[in-house]
């Protein structure tokens, strides 16, 4: 009790006082961590610093640990292991995506840390984005080490298991190090506005009326007309290109024009569109982390559909089941509908799984069964999607917020119930969560009448993870949502940690006279509303203007 107060005035003092270099013991920065003991580990040899200090120190060990893992996971692949069951494979290749995204998410960090002297030196927007890069590196972790468990094998398994776990310490460590240097800059000015910034001209087809403006297909090219860039050699030097499978385009398959576009394209270059003409899409798409910049434009979510069939069941990881996965940075979809067509009975089977940064989908439809719509990590956006599923069918740790969506569940295999939301925040520290705003969340008409009939229960989520973050505000719910509206995981697992809440919902759902009543779940107030807006969340203010997309940054 004595110690508890201690570190309580110890932490109160030091988020007081004005200066950002306070000195500390080793031993007393590290109280402040999730895992002290873990923590006075790794800085024992470390000499007495401030948290800024120390910060760039958990870095620079978690860069040597991520070059570590990716160089055990490339020799487990061109040795033995190449003899092991497709699940090992498929785990260790997913790693090894992950751990190359990890070096290069501390690298960023490390890099401008060093150059600033520490957290107490960045701007806001700089340090939302290292707090975001850092909370991938965790939720990365986090995945690389719930595939191997799932398809653990051998003593060499053991091995790199065992470095993993290893590894989300130190990020987990390295993550709380860098949010309480944070607070050392004391309160901070957001954007938080509550107007809409703009609205859109929309078309008869219900797609935004700037589409018709041909400067939009000219983002990252020269400017010259379509007809001087229609020569394919030149394709990836310029801004729009064409699939179409009628043979009318420059491509007739999407992934022939995701191969031709440009590598690492800079922000200020605008996007590389790709319009994609009305059609069903037999593919399985992928916007590799080298992909920066790639817009998918369709005819409409109702003419424009990627669909693929993959599945656990089927033999395929989480990864390799989706239809679209998204890597790159600032990538974005319109008008289109993706498709995993596995059905209820092929347990896991995602239509996209979404880890690239600043992502937006506009107007597009999600449509599956079990886990639809995985939000991997980093900040995302979706507004006026249709989303269909029913086991945990929006899951992930990454910042997302839905705004105007709708939210259909459909009719699960018998025994089972329907689950919105999975969360998956490991750490408090993380900076993630699901936010759904002004939303609809509503059943299909088989499960109208499954629900009336009392054959399924329904929820707005469970916790996946022990810190699981979700809110639904200002939204429509559906009667066919359970009274308690969440659902326990297992036990009391996570009860206690998760933060679950709802804000001034409506509909026959909406009611929280008989919700649960864990610690964790909470009738928000107007001022925690607030923390899950498009401004504050995921810092829209700052990059959703360049998407012209239409949101609100407030309530």
């Amino acid at each position: 009790m004595i110690r508890c107060v201690i570190w309580t005035a110890i932490l109160f003092w030091m988020l007081t006082v004005p200066s950002f270099s306070l000195n500390l013991t080793a031993h007393e920065a590290c109280e402040l961590t999730t895992n002290p003991s873990f923590c006075k580990w790794v800085l024992q040899p470390q000499e007495r610093s401030d948290l800024g200090g120390y910060s760039q120190y958990l870095l620079s060990q978690s860069l040597s640990h991520a070059a570590r893992v990716s160089d055990l996971i490339q020799r487990s692949l061109i040795g033995k292991a190449m003899q092991g069951s497709g699940a090992w494979l498929g785990a260790l290749q997913d790693c090894l995506l992950l751990s190359q995204l990890n070096t290069k998410y501390l690298n960023s960090t490390f890099t401008t840390l060093k150059a600033i002297n520490g957290a107490a030196g960045l701007a806001i927007n700089k340090a939302d984005d290292v707090h975001t890069l850092l909370s991938a590196v965790v939720t990365n972790q986090e995945t690389c080490h719930d595939g191997l468990k799932k398809a653990r094998r051998s003593q060499h398994g053991d091995d790199l298991q065992h470095l993993v776990a290893n590894g989300s310490e130190l990020y987990r460590t390295s993550l709380t190090m860098f949010a309480r240097s944070r607070d050392l800059k004391g309160p901070r000015k957001r954007e938080g506005g509550g107007d809409l910034l703009h609205e859109l001209r929309v078309r008869r087809d219900g797609m935004p009326h700037w589409l018709n403006d041909n400067k939009l297909f000219r983002f990252g090219s020269s400017g010259r007309s379509e007809e001087e860039l229609s020569a394919r050699g030149r394709l990836r030097k310029h801004g729009k290109v064409v699939v179409a499978q009628d043979g009318s385009g420059h491509f007739r398959s999407i992934n022939e024009a995701i191969a031709a576009a440009p590598e690492d394209m800079h922000p200020r270059n605008g996007y590389h569109v790709i319009r994609i003409k009305a059609g069903v899409y037999e593919e399985y798409v992928r916007i590799r982390q080298s992909y920066r910049n790639i817009m998918l434009v369709g005819d409409g979510m109702r003419r424009t559909i990627i669909t693929g069939s993959r599945s656990a069941a089927g033999g395929f990881d989480i990864f390799n089941s989706a239809t679209l996965a998204v890597w790159g940075d600032n990538f974005m979809a319109i008008g289109i509908t993706i498709r995993n067509t596995a059905g209820p009975a092929m347990g896991q089977a995602l239509a996209v799984l979404n880890g690239g940064d600043k992502s937006v989908f506009y107007r597009c439809g999600f449509e599956g069964y079990q886990d639809t719509l995985c939000v991997h990590s980093r900040s995302q956006f979706y507004r006026e999607c249709n989303i269909y599923g029913t086991v945990d069918f929006i899951f992930g740790d990454a910042a997302a917020v839905f705004q105007r969506c709708n939210i259909y569940v459909r009719k699960p295999l018998p025994g089972q119930a329907n689950m919105v939301t999975a969360q998956a925040r490991t750490d408090p520290h993380n900076k993630t969560g699901i936010a759904i705003i002004h939303s609809n969340i509503l059943a299909t008409p088989e499960l109208e009448v499954a629900a009336a009939r009392g054959e399924v229960q329904s929820y707005l989520g469970r916790p996946w993870k022990e810190y699981s973050r979700t809110v639904v505000m200002l939204s429509n719910i559906g009667g066919f949502i359970n009274p308690a509206g969440w659902s326990p995981w297992a036990g009391d697992f996570a009860l206690r940690t998760l933060y679950y809440g709802e804000y001034r919902n409506r509909g026959a759902g909406a009611s929280t006279r008989h919700r649960v009543k864990w610690p964790g779940y909470h009738l928000m107030s107007v001022a925690d509303a607030r923390k899950f807006t498009v401004g504050r969340f995921i810092d829209g203010g700052t990059w959703l203007p360049a998407t012209k997309v239409p949101f609100s940054l407030g309530l």
